[in-house]
């Protein structure tokens, strides 16, 4: 049930065909896992706080740093040197009091990641690096939670809604390994990418409109033009194969 305030906050989204006071009490019940509190994780949280998510847990080891600033948007000079999981959270809590923050001050791995996302709906790829979103894929589809997966890079992101057990997943997409290190993300983009993940989960909660599975879209704000491909669920596939599928029914 959602309270008189709560109905007024999120008023012109109750209004939305399909909507409802339904959907919006599916949000408040929802509790969505963010991997990343940097700048797809700034955007994400910001916008699923804002629309009324009852939980995030957000999960994020690093440190603010003064180059973080030109895309981290929950993140400001006043919060150099805090943990990113507890400044992002502090700003969320003060975006929407209503909602519950988990602030986990971890590093995403093999040891920990299953026990981080017991419990939760879906899952966030707000993460800047293949093998940490490969770990993610695989537990998202062993446990049959639904990734939202979003990556940057200069000017370009790419977003894809993965359902366990029904669609391609990242290992039908991404061959082999990309090199780490640092590269160049202009603040807009993770803005761009990050909305777009967000109205994915909430089309997922709320169950309308049509999810950007068997899909990845990819955006070039250099020349601004989206361009989709069509992604086919490889049969071969270590992730999400059929024989990994027999195995896990």
């Amino acid at each position: 049930m959602l309270s008189q305030d709560e109905r007024e906050r999120y008023d012109r989204q109750i209004l939305i065909k399909g909507f409802g006071e339904e959907g919006q009490a599916k949000l408040k019940k929802a509790k969505v896992f963010i991997a990343g509190a940097g700048g797809l994780g700034s955007v994400t949280a910001t916008y699923l706080a804002a629309a009324g998510v009852g939980v995030i847990r957000l999960v994020d080891h690093d440190n603010v740093e003064l180059s973080n600033l030109n895309r981290q948007v929950l993140h400001w000079d006043e919060d150099m040197g805090k943990k990113k999981a507890d400044s992002a959270a502090e700003k969320l809590k003060r975006l929407n009091p209503g909602l519950k923050v988990e602030a986990v001050k971890e590093k995403i791995s093999q040891a920990n990641i299953s026990q981080l996302v017991a419990g939760f709906d879906l899952i966030v790829d707000a993460m800047d690096n293949l093998p940490t979103r490969y770990l993610m894929n695989k537990v998202a589809i062993e446990m049959k939670i639904p990734f939202f997966h979003g990556a940057v890079h200069g000017f370009e992101g790419r977003a894809m809604t993965i359902i366990p057990g029904e669609t391609a997943c990242l290992g039908c997409v991404y061959r082999g390994a990309i090199a780490e290190g640092k590269f160049p993300v202009l603040g807009v983009t993770p803005g761009v990418i990050g909305c777009i993940q967000v109205t994915e989960v909430i089309k997922y909660i709320v169950g309308i409109g049509q999810l950007l599975t068997n899909r990845l879209l990819v955006y070039d704000g250099l020349n601004m033009k989206f361009s989709e491909f069509k992604v086919k669920r490889d049969p071969n596939c270590e992730y999400c194969g059929h024989s990994r599928g027999k195995e896990s029914r």
